[in-house]
């Protein structure tokens, strides 16, 4: 059995705009939403449980930028299967029946916290499987899905770099309403990161940052979420290659507890439509392209 089996209905899709005209490329790698029969058969978790590490519907808050004028890459996996935010290989030995092979990294902070590319628990920390996996079964899922999936990204920003001398990522995610920062323990609406300015050019962040705050929602910068593996691997500023990450809060938009949306959906995807089509129209102010590509 193959993970892409698990999948029949393709385990990704890229919603191409009529012509795309900025250099903008939307990713949501966390909004899956599909749990295959097999992979629920490995879970002690119910179908509620086992759904609280989704972005939940946050491809479809960001969906208008396809009218825009940008892509729209979004995975139908779930991240509790398998979550393409974090190194090809970083896998909980304790997870697998057999020793892991020696590109896997046992030993980063997101594999101790349970958060691996194959994740042990979901985000409320709740054990995924009811016993260890063949290793065979996490090959299968990164060689089939995880690997196409970075392919798609990887040649979406390669064209878009082509063809504007420039390529911004956005990496769009949700977070729990109850995630708090600063020293008052304020709730933020949104969270941009930009690995403190190593993935993105400052006057993008700045410009995202404003932009929100502009519309009156709260903005936290970096904390707690200064952005994961695909705003760190993709994110080059000095090669004309920015990746930024944003994180809504899931209270503006939904009910935590039913996991349904609230009145306040259509007025968030509205407004953020508004704001990308705004951010969009800025580009040639706030990211030059680099000699090489304007030559």
């Amino acid at each position: 059995m193959t993970a892409t089996k698990d999948f029949p209905a393709g385990a990704f899709t890229l919603r191409q705009p009529a012509s795309h005209d900025a250099p903008f490329v939307f990713n949501s790698p966390h909004s899956g939403r599909f749990y295959p029969p097999r992979f629920m058969a490995m879970t002690r978790l119910d179908a509620s449980a086992i759904r609280r590490s989704e972005d939940f519907f946050v491809e479809e808050l960001f969906g208008g930028v396809v009218g825009l004028g940008a892509p729209l890459l979004h995975a139908h996996f779930p991240r509790a299967y398998l979550d393409v935010n974090r190194e090809p290989f970083e896998l909980d030995p304790k997870m697998f029946r057999e020793q892991l092979p020696p590109q896997a990294n046992v030993r980063s902070a997101r594999v101790a916290g349970g958060l691996g590319t194959v994740p042990k628990l979901v985000a409320e920390g709740q054990e995924i499987y009811a016993s260890r996996l063949p290793y065979a079964e996490a090959a299968g899922r990164i060689e089939d899905l995880y690997l196409p999936y970075h392919d798609q990204i990887a040649e979406l920003l390669a064209r878009t770099w082509a063809a504007f001398g420039t390529a911004v990522l956005v990496d769009c995610h949700s977070m729990p309403g109850s995630v708090r920062v600063g020293d008052h323990g304020a709730r933020p609406d949104f969270i941009v990161g930009d690995r403190f300015g190593a993935a993105a050019a400052a006057p993008l962040s700045e410009a995202v940052i404003g932009l929100l705050t502009g519309m009156g929602y709260t903005v936290a910068h970096n904390r707690p979420y200064a952005g994961g593996f695909i705003t760190e691997h993709y994110g080059r500023p000095a090669d004309g290659v920015h990746a930024i990450q944003i994180e809504v809060n899931r209270g503006l938009y939904m009910n935590e507890r039913t996991l349904q949306k609230t009145a306040g959906f259509d007025p968030l995807a509205d407004d953020l439509t508004r704001f990308c089509a705004t951010l969009m129209g800025l580009w040639t102010e706030l990211i030059w392209p680099t000699p090489l590509a304007a030559e």
